[in-house]
């Protein structure tokens, strides 16, 4: 192992900086060497399949405890603390630092040469399954750490609490000089987040549109399509990505960038997966990388050391995770080797008046991924567990004006039309436990999926909403789940579905109003 002790000069930072110096560096560890160093973390177990579990404090993102460093706090949605403290808490960071031992994992955000930036992960080596597990993210590195500048970094500290920030944690986010500096946190997300939530910048800027998407590619008889899934956490994206329709194959699993001409740029070398309620006989492909040996598992439940997991137990969090390599899958698809974008999957998790599946004309489609509506899942943390959300692009990492997605996205259909969809991945009717509710299983999505790739859907238009509903489905014969209006006229609710639709019309008039930079024919599309 390359532990360099007392380093003169400490890594590299982005811009000619240096990062924060340490009483020792770990350089180019290898998967073998992340591993062993995970081993003998007190929180991590290793498991019937000789990999490793590991245990965290925070179970899910922090949005709370999230900031934009700047001093003109317009430019973001989200929230923002000036310079002065940023430099305040960059100093707490460097001087705990010095006495610690830290660890580098260097590689690429994306592996197209245009688009690709360098990155690097600097973390404290008590939480060595975080390098492990961004290792596996990153495309590898093309030389070694000690000639490696990097783009963005990380400076990660899991154990250093800050106060006068929500539950001691902060995350801060320095676009001008491409760093985040995560405190308290010891949550993989926040790694992962960080990088990306970077990246979505450097994108915007030079013309494109991050996206919290996922992409495969599906065979038909006319020709291979090339299809965005997006959705936030805990709507299906990953398994609506990795299901497989006509041998599909998977490209990306939860970030991708679109840029004019339909290009579709990738960003990670794995896949973050959760892993509650994982079954093998639905999900295939991802159970089997998640018990290969260089998995590395998060939260996810165990009673004994070297016993087996239950991925149905929610007693400890219903967001268990697991990171594995792309390989791993032994179906993946590189995504410099893909067409441009054909379809376009917006996912909805709902338990109303959302259809199986709606088309969307393209000044909707901005609307809709606009609205980015959803059910909150554990991935956000209990306060957004089963709550309606509207998350802009289903894309919590964007860190400008959240308006500028949804404007950015109509311009880019406009530089290559692809057909955009309104999925949902829950329910209609109502909430689980409700006795007129139906359930969207995830082989009526995979109807779904396959039928839209391969153009057999007939469609008619929805009187109430202007988008296009299905009137058959090739693998769905419950016309109920395609057009709900006729499950709850049958069970003698039409006045509770008409409030509805009243309510939902005015709430997204609302929301969307609530943006003055948003294009007026986005906000034109829900009136």
């Amino acid at each position: 192992m390359n532990v360099v002790a007392n380093p003169a000069h400490p890594p590299a930072g982005p811009q000619g900086t240096r990062l924060p110096a340490a009483r020792s560096v770990i350089l180019d560890p290898t998967p073998a060497e992340l591993q062993e160093l995970t081993s003998r973390m007190p929180q991590a177990r290793r498991t019937a399949y000789q990999n490793y579990n590991i245990q965290t404090r925070v179970v899910s993102r922090s949005k709370a405890s999230t900031y934009l460093v700047t001093d003109e706090p317009a430019v973001t949605t989200g929230q923002a603390i000036s310079r002065s403290e940023g430099a305040r808490i960059a100093a707490l960071q460097d001087a705990y630092i010095a006495g610690r031992e830290m660890v580098v994992v260097d590689g690429f955000i994306g592996n197209d040469p245009e688009y690709r930036s360098r990155a690097r992960l600097y973390i404290e080596a008590d939480n060595a399954n975080i390098a492990g597990m961004q290792e596996q993210l990153y495309f590898p590195p093309d030389r070694l750490a000690a000639d490696w500048v990097p783009e963005l970094s990380l400076i990660y500290t899991p154990n250093l609490p800050i106060a006068g920030y929500p539950d001691d944690r902060l995350i801060a986010v320095d676009l001008e000089a491409g760093v985040t500096r995560v405190f308290n946190s010891d949550y993989f997300g926040e790694s992962k987040k960080g990088g990306l939530r970077m990246w979505n910048a450097k994108v915007y800027d030079a013309g494109g549109l991050a996206m919290h998407a996922g992409c495969k590619v599906i065979p038909t008889d006319a020709r291979e399509r090339t299809m965005l899934i997006i959705g936030l956490s805990g709507t299906g994206k990953t398994t609506t990505t990795f299901t497989r329709q006509n041998g599909s194959q998977p490209v990306q699993d939860d970030f991708i960038g679109l840029f004019p001409g339909g290009k579709v740029v990738g960003t990670e070398n794995g896949c973050f997966a959760k892993t509650f309620g994982l079954d093998p006989r639905h999900e295939p492909a991802i159970h089997g990388a998640v018990v290969k040996p260089d998995a590395y598992l998060e939260n996810v439940s165990q009673r004994e050391v070297d016993g087996p997991v239950d991925f149905f137990d929610e007693s400890y969090t219903k967001n268990g995770r697991a990171t594995f390599p792309m390989a791993s899958l032994g179906i993946w698809r590189d995504p410099r080797h893909i067409g441009a974008v054909n379809e376009l999957l917006i996912l909805n998790r709902n338990d109303n008046i959302i259809p199986g599946v709606a088309r969307l004309s393209r000044e909707q489609a901005a609307a809709f991924f606009m609205l980015g509506e959803t059910q909150g899942t554990s991935a956000g943390g209990a306060a957004e567990e089963g709550k309606a959300l509207r998350v802009p692009g289903t894309n919590p990492f964007y860190p400008y004006r959240d308006e500028q997605q949804a404007n950015r996205f109509w311009e880019l259909m406009g530089t290559h039309p692809f057909a955009v969809y309104l999925v949902n991945t829950g329910r209609v009717g109502g909430p689980d436990g409700d006795a007129n509710s139906k359930k969207l299983q995830i082989e009526h999505s995979g109807a779904i999926v396959k039928a839209i790739a391969e153009e057999t859907i007939a469609w008619a238009r929805d009187s109430d909403f202007g988008y296009d509903v299905a009137t058959a489905v090739p693998g769905i014969d419950d016309l109920e789940l395609l057009q709900p209006r006729l499950l709850y006229e049958r069970t003698g609710r039409s006045d509770e579905y008409a409030r509805i639709v009243e309510r939902l019309r005015r709430e997204r008039m609302e929301f969307l109003a609530s943006y003055p930079g948003l294009r007026p024919e986005i906000l034109a599309a829900v009136s």
